[in-house]
């Protein structure tokens, strides 16, 4: 039985239990600490003071549960996790990333209260590149089982055939007896509601398992030991992106039921076909995403990450990256679902730290065990299609670490050999490390601790430094250098699929030179979307593309951002930053200009134009390596009549045209891009981009028109009917004109007040954001900010009311259930 075990907890930092606050998890209390100069985290990690903290519940075990085993699972605790059960020490786990399970059966008492108390120290800092959040950020549960059980994670499911459907169920009971496997098929598919740029679950957000259900398949065997067993499938429905249909298989082993959803379908990831499911070759154009959920900080809510992977689908991403860790249960769950795919990564750095007080000095110990983990974790997931064993991992240059890279994907393929292995290296980092440069070391680490403002880069932070001052171009064609194959050779030929960091400009040399060798742009920059198409055409051994980054992610500050003065009033990356600025998407899940030029090269749109804000069209803005261009879809640039406007049009067309009310300012053609600039002069009213093929024909058009002179204050929720058990409400606010056209340089604080929910979250998108996501008071970036609240069951609706300078708002939403 399996219990919700995320309820009336108390939360307090370690030491002051007097000040202890009451908490539903997942729960992310960094998000309440400091922001200061001083921080050691520094632009790590947005510049949060991280301090240790303890969580406590008190709970009751049934008089009948005593013949029970009483088990806890963690699915992710940031970080070095102490978990002490009635004043006794239950277990440890180090890696903040990778779930665990507690055994408290010996520790537990029946029919009285109990106490948990799980400590956590992240005040060892730094020991992230990024913003890592602490303390519970993930679900907990409670399970209870019968003596004779199911070992956890041990059922596996694999698909054998998918010409003939054909799957082999495994299991593991920690006893003899009668095992039952059932096959189900599922109905009663979920309606799904697309608001603006996503598309989310109306009503109940119940998982495949509670759907209804038909057998389809069934074995009774007797087990003694592992258990194995194989079952025809004729008919089945395959799982593939386009149709991710799924199944569960219920195993029962006496008293004791697990039940596992998957997929019948198979990769493979040749140099003849490329990569493929199902024998169907399929092109991954993906992004690479943090943990984070934005203004919710590290908190892992199952709706936030369904609607993160919609967000990510509907803009035009088949496949995700989790840089630079595994990622959650309830990710996996939402892309089995959807048909996102996933390559799912171990960690960071090995043991070369990259910040003091990282995972360095245990990944050597703990890594079979930790792949284990996450093999368990994914090995039942259809979305999940390759492991990453770690990112820009200098070591893959050195003898060491290429025996590493080896043991790292024996490993994997150990325990599962259904998917293949890759790893991203950052191929000129791999030679600039082995010069020296950049290279870890202890005084360096001790003295950016003892000063963040005027610490000294090293390992990959190094690299983004230079990266920044000398530009991308700089990065793409130093990796051409010899002596970056010479660094990279070894490592590559002990994985599946070599990742490549920034390594665009190799494709063609590498895959003369190594034939039997495949490609994935593990790691690239926004703008090598169009040639990254053409060459996957030219080679199907270029399997697929993971930018940096698709969504923008908290911490790591500013190395993606253009902003200007007056919202960066500091281009340093001081304390003030908070995100990387590095998305796509920005952090409340708006899609950017740089999304509409993406979804131009990957062959989804034909055309698509955007704007450099036009109040600052010559102005100096923040440096980055990671960004391509600051332009929006809009055309509505208040008080800027007459001054300098450049345009951006996004096409694969033969040549494109521009008008600016009915004019024509320019014919231009794409050169080896998608891309056409249009510098002109900016005029209220109608922008216009035509695009032609060779023959003058017309391809496609696009419009952008003004905003009326009249501001609204509008709050417009994504749902409109929203599960209090299951579900978030999330509220876009914007100034707009009477017809909804958001006007982007309109800008003014809102106050909030919620009726029927928990204010969970309320910002802007905005890089640069010295504020708390956790007040009621809010500025806009560039005319738009976001609130996150929590339904409270039985209140019946959320009511939301806004009120700014520039008017007010107010938005309802249906809480069911």
């Amino acid at each position: 039985m399996k219990q919700n075990f995320n309820n009336n907890w108390l939360c307090y930092k370690t030491g002051d239990k007097e000040h202890a606050f009451a908490v539903t998890l997942p729960h992310d209390a960094m998000q309440l600490d400091e922001r200061s100069e001083t921080s050691a985290g520094g632009v790590n990690t947005g510049w949060y003071e991280a301090q240790d903290y303890t969580y406590e519940k008190t709970f009751t075990l049934p008089e009948d549960a005593k013949e029970e085993k009483i088990i806890l699972e963690f699915e992710g605790v940031y970080r070095k996790a102490t978990v002490y059960i009635n004043g006794e020490k239950a277990a440890y786990h180090s890696y903040g990333y990778i779930g665990f399970y507690v055994d408290a059966t010996k520790y537990v008492k029946f029919g009285e209260e109990n106490e948990i108390r799980v400590e956590v120290i992240n005040h060892d800092q730094p020991n992230s590149r990024w913003y890592s959040g602490t303390g519970i950020y993930r679900p907990v549960w409670l399970y209870i089982v019968p003596k004779k059980h199911l070992r956890f994670d041990s059922v596996k499911i694999t698909t054998l055939d998918y010409k003939e459907p054909k799957i082999r169920v495994e299991a593991w009971p920690n006893a003899a007896g009668e095992v039952k496997v059932e096959i189900l098929e599922r109905s009663g598919n979920k309606e799904v509601s697309s608001v603006g740029n996503s598309a989310l679950v109306e009503g109940e957000n119940q998982s495949a398992g509670n759907a209804a259900e038909n057998i389809v398949a069934m074995e009774i065997l007797q087990a003694d030991g592992k258990f194995s067993c194989e079952i025809a499938f004729p008919g089945a429905k395959l799982w593939s992106p386009e149709e991710p249909n799924l199944y569960a298989c219920r195993v029962t082993f006496g008293e004791d039921v697990q039940e596992e959803t998957f997929g019948i379908r198979m990769v493979s990831c040749t140099p003849e076909n490329g990569f493929q499911i199902n024998g169907k070759r399929v092109l991954l154009k993906g992004g690479c995403i943090h943990h984070d959920n934005g203004l919710l900080g590290a908190c892992a809510y199952e709706f936030a990450e369904r609607r993160k992977v919609r967000i990510l689908l509907d803009a035009g991403y088949n496949a995700i990256r989790s840089a630079h860790n595994p990622c959650s249960k309830a990710l996996l769950r939402a892309c089995d679902e959807m048909g996102m795919l996933v390559m799912d990564e171990y960690i960071d750095g090995w043991y070369i730290h990259k910040t003091k007080y990282d995972y360095a000095d245990e990944i050597l110990d703990n890594y079979r065990k930790d792949l284990k983990d996450m093999v368990d974790k994914d090995y039942n997931h259809p979305s999940v299609i390759m492991y990453s064993t770690g990112n820009e991992v200098s070591e893959t240059a050195q003898k060491k670490g290429i025996a590493l890279t080896k043991s790292l994907t024996d490993r994997l393929h150990e325990l599962d050999s259904t998917r293949p292995v890759s790893c991203g290296i950052n191929i000129f980092f791999n030679f600039l490390s082995s010069m020296g440069f950049g290279v870890y070391s202890d005084k360096k680490a001790d003295e950016a601790a003892e000063n963040a403002k005027k610490k000294k880069a090293v390992g990959s932070e190094f690299y983004n430094t230079v990266a920044g001052i000398f530009g991308a171009g700089f990065m793409k064609t130093g990796a051409t250098l010899y002596p970056c194959d010479v660094k990279t050779r070894d490592a590559y030929a002990n994985m599946d699929v070599a990742g490549y960091n920034y390594g665009i400009k190799r494709y063609r040399h590498d895959l003369k030179k190594y034939p039997k060798r495949m490609i994935l742009g593990s790691e690239t920059f926004c703008a090598d979307a169009y040639q990254f198409m053409q060459e996957a055409k030219r080679d199907k051994r270029i399997i697929g593309d993971f930018v940096w980054a698709a969504q923008d992610y908290l911490g790591e500050v500013g190395i993606g951002a253009w902003e200007y003065k007056d919202y960066a009033p500091r281009f340093d990356g001081g304390c003030g930053w908070v995100s990387a600025g590095s998305g796509r998407i920005d952090l409340t899940g708006k899609p950017l200009g740089e999304m509409t030029y993406t979804r131009v090269a990957f062959e989804l749109e034909d055309l698509a134009i955007a704007v450099v804000p036009v109040d600052h069209t010559k102005d100096a803005h923040s440096p980055s390596a990671w960004k391509m261009t600051n332009a929006m879809e809009s055309w509505s640039w208040d008080g800027c009549e007459g001054k300098a406007a450049k345009v951006e049009v996004y096409t694969r067309a033969d040549h494109v045209k521009l008008y600016i009310n009915g004019e024509c300012v320019g014919t231009k053609k794409p050169k080896n891009d998608c891309k056409v600039f249009f510098d002109t002069t900016y005029h209220n009213g109608e922008i216009k981009a035509v695009a032609f093929d060779a023959n003058d024909n017309v391809i496609a058009e696009k419009t952008l028109a003004t905003a009326g002179k009249e501001t609204v204050l509008r709050a417009e929720p994504e749902l409109t009917r929203v599960n209090a058990d299951t579900d978030l409400c999330y509220v876009r606010m914007r100034y707009t004109d009477e017809n909804g056209e958001t006007k982007p340089l309109t800008r003014g604080r809102i106050k909030l007040e919620v009726e029927g929910g928990d204010l969970l979250a309320f910002g802007s998108a905005c890089p640069y954001y010295p504020e708390s996501y956790q007040s009621a008071e809010t500025d806009t970036y560039y005319g738009e900010a976001l609130a996150i609240i929590r339904p409270q069951s039985g209140a019946g609706k959320v009511v939301v009311k806004a009120q700014s300078d520039l008017g007010e708002a107010v938005a309802e939403v249906e809480i069911l259930g």
